[in-house]
């Protein structure tokens, strides 16, 4: 029996096969029968070039319907899908091709000769092509081949996906993704959010992480809903667009720039089922204002890399700013004491590391027997890095991450505290709050703060305002007002880019 993601999505195909699957603003795209036809020939395509069960197909590629099919076909073909950034320099490059030993490496039209030397460096055996207007040497491949292919069966353990980690501290690991993980986590979302064949999806995200390629694509196939596919986020575009679809995924920023559009109002969102927004935290300041301007609730969820899906706030419920909900169906979740070995379990209410179980849950690291030893526990949780805690209505409440946690002065602070308080003073945009080595006190806690437009907070303002709202070993030392705070393309903060830029401070 097989039990590919792509057999499970077989099976919830709709019923008039020339329903759009994606489709773009320019009128081009794909019906489900033409997906069908495509991804086979795409297969067939990749069995061509050498491709092989088990084989990974790294591809860096520019958003497109046609990178979608590639994604697909590769499934069907038994092999492993390696989604690297676009914006990846090829010195970046270099490690993921090395560590993963992929069979085929396909890359933008214009990347061609560049892809080629570094794949001869690295031992990759091919170099295909893929534009994001249906050209390169791929989409050649591509053409003739037939529009059937018999699927290469897989177990719900087999890899369908390698997707590498941010890296934020050492090297990049590579979080190998099952059949099964994509299967489970994809019918989790589709009953939690009630997605349906009938829902059209705005599809504005990076299709190389797993919130673009995994939970908005996996989740409207595995229901046979459709995708508004746009190449990358405009607010003005997107508002227009959103009066096509009744669902839109995005990251926080989608949400702060809908904001800066005089065109949301409730009038322009009457039509829409959901909004839902993950990958970086959500501030309450923008749940509440765009509940305001729209009468609609942001559902904000939780998730990662080695687990995709993990809680979300309740569809038909309270959807309460802060918190990520409740775990997801088929998902265990607890909270434990992060300085302990064995895991012990910590009273509700009180912040532990966040692990998690369930058939979401990872295969381990990409030969990283040691690092997957060291994150996945023998009775199968994994331990996410997040520190969080389940509040007296059931809630998850994420605090922050292990690694983000302050010690100063032998006392534990977690920036999230301090970041939703800083974030609610009077002339604060946003706010990221990081240790910083200090002599006296180990870390020293240090806020970085940007200003809302026209507007110049102090640090006297700053420490005013949090005044009587902290314990004294809470708050901060020093506050830094800057311009932007650094992020990637997920929306998240890079705080290991302010600790470096910030180490100086208190010597």
């Amino acid at each position: 029996m097989n039990q590919s993601l792509f057999a499970a999505i077989g099976e919830h195909l709709p019923k008039d096969l020339n329903k759009a699957f994606i489709r773009t603003p320019e009128g081009g795209g794909y019906s489900y029968a033409e997906m069908l036809r495509s991804s086979s020939q795409f297969a067939h395509a990749l069995v061509e070039l050498g491709v092989r069960p088990g084989d990974r197909v790294a591809v860096q590629v520019d958003k497109s319907p046609e990178a979608i099919m590639l994604y697909l076909g590769t499934l069907r073909a038994g092999a492993v899908y390696l989604p690297l950034n676009s914006g990846y320099t090829a010195d970046e490059l270099a490690y993921f091709l090395g560590d993963a030993e992929p069979t085929l490496f396909v890359c933008a039209p214009a990347f061609e000769e560049e892809a080629k030397a570094l794949a001869e460096r690295c031992g990759v055996a091919r170099v295909a092509t893929l534009g994001k207007r249906c050209d390169g040497s791929l989409m050649q491949q591509v053409q003739g081949k037939p529009g059937r292919f018999i699927d290469v069966e897989r177990t719900a353990d087999d890899l369908a996906a390698i997707l590498y980690t941010s890296g934020t501290t050492g090297r990049s690991k590579g979080a190998m993704i099952s059949h099964g993980n994509l299967v489970s986590n994809a019918r989790a979302l589709v009953e939690a959010w009630a997605i349906t064949a009938e829902d059209w999806l705005l599809h504005a995200l990076p299709i190389f992480h797993i919130h673009g390629l995994f939970v908005a694509t996996n989740s409207l196939l595995m229901a046979g809903g459709s995708l508004l596919f746009v190449e990358k986020f405009d607010a003005a575009e997107v508002l227009r667009l959103l009066l096509q679809v009744n669902l839109l995924m995005g990251v926080p920023t989608f949400y702060t720039r809908l904001l800066d559009q005089d065109g949301l109002t409730r009038e322009a969102v009457a039509h829409m089922r959901l909004f839902v927004s993950g990958s970086a935290p959500l501030t309450a300041e923008t749940h509440k204002a765009f509940r305001e301007r729209t009468g609609v609730a942001i559902l904000e969820r939780y998730g990662m890399t080695e687990t995709g899906m993990n809680t979300s706030n309740p569809l038909n419920g309270e959807r309460i700013a802060g918190t990520v909900g409740f775990p997801l169906p088929g998902v265990e979740l607890r909270i434990t004491d992060p300085t302990a070995k064995e895991p012990t379990l910590l009273p509700q209410g009180e912040p532990g590391m966040i692990e998690v179980r369930g058939a979401n849950v990872f295969r381990g690291y990409w030969r990283m027997p040691e690092k997957t030893a060291e994150e996945l526990r023998a009775d199968g949780y994994f331990m996410t890095g997040d520190i969080g805690l389940i509040d007296d209505k059931g809630y998850v409440q994420i605090v922050g991450r292990s690694k983000d946690m302050i010690i100063s002065g032998g006392y534990n602070v977690y920036p999230k505290e301090l970041e939703q308080i800083i974030d609610t003073l009077p002339g604060v945009a946003e706010s990221a709050v990081i240790g910083v080595p200090h002599r006296d006190f180990g870390e020293g806690v240090t806020a970085v703060v940007v200003a809302k437009p026209g507007e110049a907070p102090s640090e006297a303002a700053i420490f005013a305002g949090l005044d009587g709202k902290l314990a004294r070993y809470k708050q901060p030392k020093r506050v830094m007002i800057v311009d932007a705070l650094p992020r990637n393309v997920m929306g998240k903060v890079q705080k290991n880019q302010l600790r470096e830029q910030f180490k100086q401070l208190y010597t």
